[in-house]
């Protein structure tokens, strides 16, 4: 007898090959039997009728910090709502660990400024009184509802070998070596590779650079190095913000070679108008070109930041918005008052301040009467043409009475052609050359300024089923079995026999992400922004459902990932 018989479903696999009706059966957490409908035909203690619902592999997230989160939210909250499964932490050069005995109110502080995660949830959500990065991977064991690997940082890596020198100087011959060993102890426990970063704007939480910036380039490549004698490892990497200089691109290349390991970069793209994108992806072609193996990652949406104060800390709004609800309604309603503020959003708007007048990127956030419900996740200018008034209008009537929070919409690729039809269609393109990677999600961090948790099932609605620019098929390969078989991830990104049951059942008519939105449920009563989703039925990890009916179960089959152990070596071509 198996556990669980899913009949009658949809099934695509995650390797690209067409869809199929048919069945699917789990057992001990494993994916037993795969085949035609009716295939399936062993007794099984639950059976799953799927009639015109799809069964995928769960989506695999590398770029999460969700290192610390999963202390205190063992659900890695909202990533798995929207179909993930997987996700990867410790990236960007930032990982909980190893510590020092005085580091850990130094690496809290970090991640506060770098990765945007209020300071009172990290001190309160977790005890930091692990060391080691084992001892960190054995909190996690057996208390997670996904199944979640982690990189080791090398600003932490520095800053436990060399305390408060990390940020100021370059490392001696010994310091490196000290790095080194800690690195090799920290992959020997598990930790699926190495990850760093040349931000130019990443400032730990005393104001300075951050420890990575501060290293000589043969200290990257000592590290990276360090991974050859570790099965199932692997390299992320930040080399700049934009245009990346030809010596780190050498760098990436030179980190690939000596460590025998693909390097992820990120991010692919620029929030500046101009197209840089074939300028990054350069790099990529270098360390082909090399024997290395770099690949590029792609946030695979347009990136939407909160922007609260946009329009309130115009000339003349302070006054309006500070009045008490019913006196700033009627201020509105002042032919005058509404002249004075017309004419301040007009000034900004010619200065070119921000998004000011380019209302089609700029959405409304949340919404907060029936009567507005409608508008939640609607740009300006789509609000205003449904309304049939000029956008400012829109700004003056919905946005400002209620003080609704708004969205920028920055696209990241092809920045030009914003988030119109032709926009969409460049960029997916660009997630199908083969030298880019969807993710760049950041889930986890910048937790009150975006939320990208949600991209699978943006790809889902907005790429797949409203626009036709990727078939089902194809998305559903590029957020589950390419990232997975990049970082080795044994077993998971394809559902066939032996693999894991890490499956999403889903409603192809339906699916999509709800706006994100605020919620005040961090440790301490922190803010994030949260988004849920519509037409994920259930997710299964190993077997068991951590998400049914659009609410987490309370399950916690999730696997902490330990390299050699759950991953499988990715090597970069020709290498021996």
């Amino acid at each position: 007898m198996i556990d669980l018989q899913l009949r009658n479903a949809t099934i695509v696999d995650g390797t690209g090959a067409p869809a199929f009706r048919g069945d699917v059966g789990v057992h001990d957490g494993r994916v037993v039997a795969l085949g035609d409908a009716g295939a399936v035909d062993d007794d099984a203690r639950e059976s799953v009728d799927l009639d015109g619902l799809v069964v995928a592999p769960g989506f695999v997230d590398i770029h999460t910090h969700y290192d610390a989160q999963l202390m205190w939210d063992p659900t890695a909250s909202p990533s798995p709502l929207h179909g993930v499964t997987t996700v990867v932490g410790g990236n960007c050069g930032f990982s909980v660990a190893p510590l020092g005995p005085d580091d850990a109110d130094y690496v809290m502080r970090m991640f506060a400024v770098v990765e945007g995660i209020p300071l009172d949830a990290l001190r309160t959500g977790a005890d930091w009184s692990w060391r080691s990065f084992g001892d960190f991977l054995a909190r996690l064991d057996g208390t997670i509802a996904v199944n979640a690997g982690f990189l080791v940082g090398h600003s932490t890596l520095r800053r436990t070998a060399m305390g408060d020198d990390a940020t100021q100087r370059a490392a001696t011959a010994d310091e490196v070596a000290r790095m080194v060993g800690l690195l090799h102890d920290s992959l020997a426990a598990g930790g699926l590779g190495f990850s760093s970063s040349l931000d130019e704007v990443h400032l730990d939480g005393d104001g300075n650079l951050v420890p990575s910036r501060a290293a000589a380039f043969d200290e990257y490549v000592a590290l990276a190095s360090a991974l050859r004698d570790h099965p199932g490892t692997t390299l992320e990497f930040i080399p700049a913000v934009g245009e990346i200089p030809g010596e780190r691109m050498e760098l990436m290349a030179d980190m690939s070679l000596g460590a025998n390991r693909p390097l992820n970069w990120n991010l692919l793209g620029s929030l500046s108008p101009v197209e840089i994108y074939e300028q990054q992806l350069a790099a990529c072609d270098l360390a082909a070109e090399r024997g290395a193996h770099v690949v590029a990652l792609a946030l695979p949406d347009v990136m939407r930041l909160r922007a609260n104060r946009m329009v309130e800390d115009l000339p003349g709004f302070r006054e309006v918005v500070a009045l008490p609800d019913p006196e700033r309604r009627a201020a509105l309603q002042d032919p005058e008052v509404r002249a004075q503020l017309r004419e301040a959003i007009d000034k900004a708007a010619a200065r070119g301040l921000g998004a000011m007048g380019k209302w089609d990127l700029v959405e409304i956030a949340e919404t907060r009467t029936p009567e507005t419900a409608a508008y939640a996740g609607q740009t300006v200018a789509a609000v205003a043409a449904a309304r049939g008034e000029d956008p400012v209008d829109v700004l003056l009537d919905v946005v400002v009475p209620d003080r609704l929070p708004l969205t920028l919409v920055l696209p990241t690729l092809v920045p030009s052609l914003g988030a119109s039809d032709d926009g969409w269609r460049a960029r997916v393109g660009i997630w199908q050359d083969e030298r880019v990677m969807l993710g760049g999600s950041d889930a986890g961090a910048h937790v009150d300024l975006m939320c990208h948790a949600n991209y699978p099932t943006v790809v889902l609605s907005e790429v797949v089923r409203n626009r036709g620019l990727l078939t089902l098929e194809q998305a559903v390969r590029l957020m589950t079995d390419v990232p997975a078989r990049l970082y080795g991830l044994r077993g998971r990104g394809r559902i066939e026999v032996g693999g894991a049951a890490d499956l999403v059942v889903l409603d192809p008519e339906v699916v999509a992400s709800r706006p994100a939105a605020a919620r005040f449920d961090l440790p301490g009563g922190g803010e994030r922004l949260y988004a849920d989703a519509v037409g994920i039925e259930t997710v299964y990890v190993a077997g068991r459902p951590i998400v049914s009916g659009g609410e987490f179960t309370g399950d916690t089959p999730g696997t902490v990932l330990r390299s050699g152990t759950h991953t499988d070596t990715v090597t970069v071509p020709g290498s021996s």
